[in-house]
């Protein structure tokens, strides 16, 4: 497999952590997003969306988006399961991690940031405020289902890694790169902080991947 990966691409980070945790021989083709390297034609070819992450199979298959992405590692690497084995758990689960995926994230991608100040004429102050209000209103939402749930357990489901809890800390990595406060989401928080004591969170960050600034 080749991961078609950036170290700050957080769609990217979610794919990484659950190539870890399944332990799935891959390699890394790093892709420089702030030259532009994902909008020129040899990137176009393999994903004519232009944004990370990619997944190319050994028999040349290319997978896109980051959900679709994990959910086919976790069809073919069975343990550790990222999806609980009841119908409502799955439901659960998948919820939690679109309120992050579906909803907050794609409200913060560079070409969002970049349409609110050259084309809406954003200041960068609005566009912080802009980002700041996408992600509190979504982990509001899942801080709220995550105390009020008796299914919340170790992690967002229970004692099991799921993939709510990848999209959680990938929620709290972009509060983290946005600085925007987390102290109002004590559960969401110490959550992550046990997923961040973990090898497959911890070396997956990206802070610690190639490219990435000291």
């Amino acid at each position: 497999m080749i991961f078609y990966s950036n170290w700050r691409s957080l769609a990217a980070y979610r794919v990484r952590v659950a190539l870890a945790l399944k332990g799935i021989s891959h390699t890394v083709m790093p892709i420089d997003m702030l030259g532009g390297e994902h909008l020129l034609p040899a990137f176009r070819a393999v994903n004519p969306q232009a944004v990370l992450p990619a997944l190319v199979l050994d028999d040349g298959q290319v997978l896109f988006q980051s959900m679709a992405i994990l959910e086919y590692l976790d069809e073919i690497a069975t343990q550790p399961p990222l999806l609980p084995a009841d119908a409502a758990g799955r439901a659960r689960v998948r919820g939690l991690a679109q309120i992050h995926a579906a909803d907050s994230h794609p409200l913060l991608v560079p070409r969002v940031r970049q349409f609110l100040q050259k084309d809406a004429g954003m200041d960068d102050a609005g566009v912080q405020r802009w980002i700041a209000r996408a992600l509190t209103t979504g982990l509001q939402a899942i801080e709220t289902n995550l105390v009020t749930s008796p299914q919340t357990g170790t992690y967002c489901h229970g004692d099991q890694i799921t993939l709510a809890d990848i999209c959680l800390s990938s929620h709290l990595l972009a509060m983290m790169f946005f600085k925007i406060d987390d102290a109002a989401f004590p559960t969401a928080v110490a959550i992550h902080g046990r997923l961040m004591a973990l090898p497959a969170f911890a070396d997956s960050h990206p802070l610690r991947q190639p490219g990435a600034p000291s």
